[in-house]
């Protein structure tokens, strides 16, 4: 009779028990696979804000992913890993963690740190090209945030893959120009700078390149002319509102037989750039190169830098006007002239505001 209610009460203590450890497994499981606590607010602050740059080479095992991301602290158990690994192949028996680079935060829980790195929601880097750069702004740009070597961009931007992108004028001896300003991202673990100049020259392919072949090309520029043309039109206008007018200037003196006189193509001969307080000089502007449109007439040989949509669209829409001549003022707008000593004479005024100041 004993044995009978010791049986009764075993069996009717069982329930409890598996009560009890579903609940500290479920307590474990909580646990494991939330996100892991900073030791100070300031602590969660910073992870948040930064996050954790991981990466997983091809190959690598599920469990030893797991591993590696609790070394990091990015989760808190390898075993729940594993556990949320099998839930995943279980849903998804085509899937698979991807390789790559990640930036993940430890605020975020184990399912979404396993959602990012299997479905390969690798890290990006963001990059600007204001327009007007040249490929040497670029390059020191790339190496300053630490993509690459300057001097590999350089080189990289000197040779013309004709074969990727059949438009690219014949006998173009390097890219500038063509290298679209925009933003633009690119996976980090691709960032080289073949990478990144392929990227900017289907982004030429895409914006400008239309505006090109739509325009019917009524000013009779070839390719490789406009975007140089639309390059000096870029460096000079700081003011919207001018673009047309100095697009205009520069047709009416290539009409007329003149020389361009672009400050900017002598300062990219030179690898120099003047200020409000060291402009060029007599010297500097006398000095010859292939780029010194004071001394040669017509077109520079290559485009000086990168042109936007606005000043590409604005070379092939030049206003029509009398304008042969402009002044920079320095605070961003021209004076206009039609003739040699209007323009002596808001030369001289520029001058005297300045000597003013």
């Amino acid at each position: 009779m004993k044995r009978i209610t010791q049986r009764f009460f075993y069996l009717a203590l069982l329930p409890m028990v598996w009560m009890i450890a579903a609940w500290q497994g479920w307590s474990w499981w909580s646990w494991a696979s939330s996100a892991p606590v900073a030791e100070s607010s300031a602590d969660a602050k910073n992870a948040s804000a930064s996050g954790v740059q991981i990466t997983i080479p091809p190959g690598t095992p599920s469990q030893q992913i797991g591993e590696n991301l609790a070394a990091a602290g990015l989760i808190r158990s390898s075993n729940a890993w594993r556990l949320w690994a099998r839930w995943l192949v279980f849903r998804d028996p085509a899937g698979d963690f991807k390789a790559g680079t990640y930036q993940l935060s430890p605020t975020q829980t184990l399912s979404e740190v396993a959602g990012k790195v299997w479905d390969g929601e690798v890290m990006q880097l963001s990059f600007t090209i204001p327009e007007g750069w040249s490929i040497k702004q670029m390059a020191e740009y790339f190496e300053q945030q630490g993509f690459f070597p300057a001097a590999k961009f350089v080189a990289a931007a000197s040779q013309v893959p004709r074969d990727k992108f059949s438009w690219l004028p014949p006998n173009l001896p390097l890219l500038e120009g063509f290298l679209y300003p925009d933003t633009y991202q690119v996976e980090a673990e691709q960032i080289t700078p073949e990478t990144v100049i392929n990227q900017m020259l289907q982004r030429f392919e895409q914006v400008a390149l239309p505006v090109y072949q739509q325009a019917q090309n009524q000013q009779n520029l070839s390719l490789q002319e406009w975007v140089t043309l639309a390059s000096i039109v870029e460096k000079e206008s700081v003011v919207s509102q001018e673009r047309n007018r100095i697009s205009g200037v520069f047709h009416n003196r290539l009409d007329k037989g003149m020389n361009l006189a672009a400050d900017p193509t002598v300062e990219y001969g030179l690898g120099i750039r003047q200020t409000v307080e060291q402009p060029l000089t007599f010297k500097q502007v006398e000095t010859p190169s292939p780029y010194n449109t004071y001394l040669n007439p017509g077109l520079p040989p290559t485009p000086i830098a990168s042109p936007g949509v606005a000043s590409l669209q604005a070379t092939l829409t030049p206003e029509d006007t009398d304008y042969l001549y402009f002044m920079a003022r320095y605070d961003g707008t021209h004076i206009f002239s039609k003739t040699e000593a209007e323009h002596q004479a808001a030369i001289a005024e520029v001058e005297w505001q300045l000597s003013t100041q």
